[in-house]
């Protein structure tokens, strides 16, 4: 089965409105209620609270006098925040997330519908009194509906984001094709090595663009009383320019990454930890700016559909330090130093270019080890003079399919 998500922008009238608000501040208070009981009961008992357990808490809270107002929402709605959160405890028990926290009525709210929700011509019908909501169905939504989240973004715009299910399987994967290596950079966004020709793309620095609009409506959020109407407007104005910061970062990130899959069957990129490179104060900004990790999911999740293959290597591959003619490895490259020559060979390097053709040939080294075919460009070379490279690297001959059983 092929699951598929599409995002759709909702155009909810005034009453709509006021319903979903209701649903939205219901499936907060219950999310952090259950999040609470779960603390305290674990705290006196040592063992945490399930997905029954909780949902047996909702028909008395729904009769209680203080709490009365929790039956004005969809109960499938609550149901869903109830599974949403005993999903998080596992991800958390398992080391894929951190502990669940407590909600805010501050910044995006959403809530999720798990069943009969229907797609018609230019509206989406949810259930329960909320009804028949205009939507701007931007693509054809085949399959199953399985989920569907509403969202309210800061801005004040809400969305619906559709997860559907088909019959059918992704292609199979295969890596017969033309192999890219990518190098992310800050001046320039992706250097790329195909084997033979080096391409740059340069970093568009989304938020740079709009910092002095930003900074200019963030003095005047800073001068409004908190709780006012006026301060209230100010912030989604802010959030306004957030917005378009994001999507025009993203809308770079999708086509870049669209180019690349299009053009090649395997890429090759670095698993780089950006967690901790944001912790250099002087670059974080920048960092957190250029969205290389979104970029990876981009390609990873684009090349499964095509049947094509993402390769990451390892962050601490020496791919600048080393010479992509005859793998000589220098002990030290300042960033500040751009171009080198290697003193093996005396081929004169672009730092970035090189790191590309060394991330391609690393990849194509990995790919080979565990017994794939590979296409790739590249004569034989061995270091024969100088200091070897612990990497031991031989590339493959030009554009020729080689088969390496694994040890």
């Amino acid at each position: 089965m092929v699951h598929k998500a599409v995002k759709v922008r909702l155009y909810q009238t005034l009453e709509q409105q006021v319903l979903l608000s209701q649903h939205f501040g219901c499936a907060r208070w219950w999310w952090n209620y259950a999040l609470n009981k779960s603390i305290e009961t674990y705290k006196e008992t040592g063992k945490s609270l399930g997905q029954s357990a909780l949902n047996a808490f909702l028909p008395k809270l729904k009769k209680a006098e203080e709490t009365i107002w929790l039956s004005e929402c969809y109960s499938q709605v609550l149901q869903a925040t109830t599974l949403n959160l005993t999903t998080a405890y596992k991800n958390f028990f398992a080391g894929r997330a951190r502990f669940p926290r407590y909600k805010s009525k501050h910044g995006k709210q959403s809530i999720q519908y798990p069943q009969n929700v229907k797609v018609l011509d230019g509206f989406v019908q949810f259930p329960g009194k909320v009804g028949k909501v205009k939507a701007k169905l931007h693509r054809k939504i085949e399959g199953t509906i399985k989920t569907v989240t509403v969202s309210l973004d800061p801005s004040g715009k809400y969305f619906s984001s559709i997860l559907t299910e088909a019959e059918g399987e992704n292609p199979t994967v295969s890596t017969d094709g033309k192999v890219i290596g990518v190098d992310l950079g800050l001046t320039h966004f992706a250097i790329t090595s195909d084997g033979s020709k080096i391409s740059k793309y340069n970093n568009p620095k989304h938020l740079a663009k709009h910092e002095k609009n930003l900074k200019r409506k963030q003095q005047k959020l800073a001068k409004k009383q908190k709780g006012s109407n006026s301060r209230n407007k100010a912030k989604k104005t802010v959030a306004k320019v957030y917005e378009r910061v994001t999507k025009s970062r993203q809308d770079f990130l999708h086509k870049l990454s669209r180019k690349l899959v299009n053009e090649n069957q395997v890429v090759v990129v670095e698993n780089l930890n950006v967690k901790g490179m944001v912790r250099n104060l002087n670059l974080a900004k920048a960092i957190s700016d250029v969205g290389w990790g979104t970029f990876v999911n981009f390609l990873a999740y684009k090349l499964e559909n095509k049947g094509g293959k993402l390769v990451e290597i390892d962050r601490w591959f020496p791919s600048s330090k080393l010479c992509s003619n005859c793998y000589y490895q220098i002990d030290k490259l300042p960033l500040d130093v751009r171009e080198w020559t290697c003193p093996n060979c005396g081929t004169r390097h672009d730092r970035d270019g090189n790191a590309a053709t060394n991330i391609r040939a690393e990849g194509i080294r990995m790919l080979q080890t565990d017994g794939t075919a590979v296409s790739a460009n590249g004569g034989e070379v061995r270091p024969k003079l100088g200091r070897k490279s612990v990497l031991r690297h031989s590339p493959t001959m030009l554009e020729a399919y080689i088969i390496v059983a694994s040890t």
